[in-house]
């Protein structure tokens, strides 16, 4: 019984180790040492250096062999990535649902890839899933599902990520964003309107609006899209984007973000 008290007690010390390495204070700073830990919890250097060596052995941390200071680990990042990724889809797709079934489109729950957006989930206005677009890449600038998706960029990120000396969306002529100004300018309607809407830019006859889903933080880690054929959705196709932004915000909600601007029965 001593053995599995003193475990516990050794966990809760550790997870303490971790939320400091995640704090302000780290992360403007790059990392923390030893000294520094041990007098934020008041532990003693030596156990704290041997709690960070064995947390280091599992790639929870790391250790700056310039610095000496710790910071959290690629591994840990990576477990908290795929349960991020498995949350999500399990929030997104009863949404999707009522979303679709009200709409009656399909609509598809979407990543960005490197400069590409993926479909990862599609769920049918009656009732089913279906795969017609799920694991299709398609180019981000030209896109409402890829606008939304790059909220969160700076203007100098768009510039690493795209470049200058390109056409954003060779191929797709229709598309209104040829160049990063175009592509900036998008990309702030989207954020004051709440959503993005694309008419006939990706592809003949296809018009889309897509909202962000967001994460705790607030950040942008998936846009939820409404695709469908111009004759069908085209003369709605504003009030389907204000519709799927709520909807975007339910999805949000479940996954610890709060907004202040947008509320939704749709929960």
């Amino acid at each position: 019984m001593n053995d599995v008290r003193n475990q516990g007690h050794g966990l809760r010390r550790d997870i303490g180790l971790l939320e400091l390495l995640a704090s302000t204070e780290a992360q403007h700073a790059g990392g923390l040492g030893v000294v520094r830990l041990a007098q934020l919890t008041g532990r003693e250097k030596s156990q704290v250096s041997r709690a960070l060596k064995a947390l280091a052995d599992e790639g929870i941390v790391e250790r700056d062999p310039d610095t000496l200071e710790y910071r959290l680990g690629w591994r840990l990042f990576s477990l908290v990535a795929r349960t991020v990724e498995n949350r999500l889809l399990r929030a997104a797709e009863p949404v999707m649902h009522r979303l679709s079934a009200e709409l009656e489109e399909t609509s598809h729950l979407c990543v960005l890839r490197d400069n590409a957006v993926l479909t990862v989930l599609s769920v049918s206005g009656h009732s089913f899933r279906v795969h017609g677009w799920e694991g299709r890449g398609v180019p981000a600038p030209c896109t409402s599902a890829g606008r939304v998706l790059l909220q969160d960029a700076t203007p100098d990120e768009l510039y690493i990520r795209f470049g200058t000396d390109t056409d954003l969306t060779e191929g797709h002529p229709r598309s209104l964003v040829r160049t990063l100004p175009d592509l900036w300018s998008r990309i702030q309607q989207c954020k004051k309107d709440g959503y993005a809407l694309v008419r006939e830019e990706f592809e003949d006859d296809l018009v889309g609006v897509s909202a962000p889903v967001r994460d705790f933080r607030g950040r942008v880690i998936a846009a939820l899209n409404i695709s469908a054929p111009k004759e069908r959705l085209d003369a709605r196709l504003e009030a389907a984007g204000r519709t799927t932004a709520r909807a975007a915000a339910a999805v949000s909600s479940h996954l610890g973000w709060e907004s202040r601007h947008l509320r939704t029965n749709l929960t």
